[in-house]
């Protein structure tokens, strides 16, 4: 009778599962920003792209200036500005974004909405009148189309574009 107990509480510890958890990591820091188009203060589409997968941002209207600011500019995410990431099928090229009829292939594989967060903006002066923008997103949270979320995302320095007035 104790075999028999013991074999069962050995197979109740050797199959409870541990949720098949995973640890997603996004690795955007050593990717340069890229938009569509002439860069101006009236670009609102920034995204980075890693081989098959993707971080778009869009940043609200008017929130990129042509002047120092005195204080960081912040855009909250979803309500002003949107944040997702995508993954593709095969890897996926500026033209996808940029052209007006984005092509057949690569297709999207997944898509994850930034449920939180916030765009934090400095302006500074550059060289020729030119201003320089450093785009920072801060405590980001993706949440996934099951429920989980990756939370506390930070990348310090998603884009630094410069604009000419």
């Amino acid at each position: 009778m104790k075999k028999i107990y013991l074999l069962g509480i050995i197979t109740i510890l050797l199959s409870c599962s541990d949720g098949d958890l995973q640890i997603e990591t996004l690795n955007f820091d050593d990717v340069t920003a890229q938009n569509c188009g002439t860069l101006s203060i009236d670009t609102e589409l920034f995204f980075k792209i890693n081989d098959n997968e993707a971080l778009i941002l869009t940043l609200q209207s008017g929130v990129l200036k042509n002047e120092v600011s005195s204080e960081v500019i912040t855009s909250t995410i979803p309500s002003q500005s949107t944040l997702t990431y995508r993954t593709f099928s095969n890897t996926v090229a500026k033209e996808y974004f940029c052209d007006a009829l984005p092509p057949v292939s690569p297709t999207v594989t997944g898509e994850i909405e930034a449920a939180n967060g916030t765009v934090l903006i400095e302006t500074a002066a550059g060289a020729n009148g030119s201003f320089v923008h450093t785009i920072i997103l801060s405590d980001i949270t993706l949440l996934k189309s099951d429920g989980t979320r990756i939370t506390d995302l930070t990348i310090s320095e998603f884009a630094e574009i410069t604009t000419t007035p």
